[in-house]
């Protein structure tokens, strides 16, 4: 699933809100209470309970791992392992954030996100996050873009 906006920031800017797990989780329903998160030059990870819209019960935590390609996107995927051995025996998750400066100071966004689950499950979860997950993530960007366009998160210089 991709959406698609322009935001009135710019790339760095909305590629650096994205890679501060504990801001972005203030618009990403999709993200549980965080536990911990750790930055190494252009790699966050950070581990936390993932919350799929429409899928009942607690989720497994689970650490994510974010890499920054300045300028240009964030790429999100599971840690590797020995973290998550258990949602990397039943899923695969990539998700991303495009952007591309627009001439006007903004950014054009594109999110991304995908999940493949294995066949005992892909059944049972694949149609709720078809029917859930559009809305979902289109309210994330929304946040997104009400965040980054406001005024305190971009207070004038004096």
């Amino acid at each position: 699933m991709i959406v698609e906006e322009t935001i009135h920031c710019t790339p760095d800017e909305y590629l650096e809100f994205v890679m501060d797990a504990g801001r972005y989780a203030q618009i990403d329903d999709k993200i549980g209470p965080i536990d911990w998160v750790r930055r190494v030059d252009n790699v966050v990870e950070f581990k936390f309970r993932p919350v799929l819209p429409g899928i009942p019960g607690p989720a497994p935590k689970l650490v994510s791992q974010m890499r920054l390609t300045p300028g240009r996107r964030v790429d999100v995927r599971y840690a590797p392992l020995p973290h998550n051995r258990l949602n990397h025996r039943l899923s695969r998750f990539s998700a991303s954030f495009e952007v591309e400066a627009m001439a006007d100071g903004g950014s054009r966004v594109k999110r991304m996100i995908s999940f493949e689950f294995v066949p005992f499950l892909r059944w049972l979860l694949e149609p709720i996050l078809r029917r859930r997950l559009p809305a979902d993530v289109r309210a994330e960007v929304r946040g997104a873009k009400q965040q980054l366009e406001s005024k305190e998160a971009n207070p004038p210089e004096d």
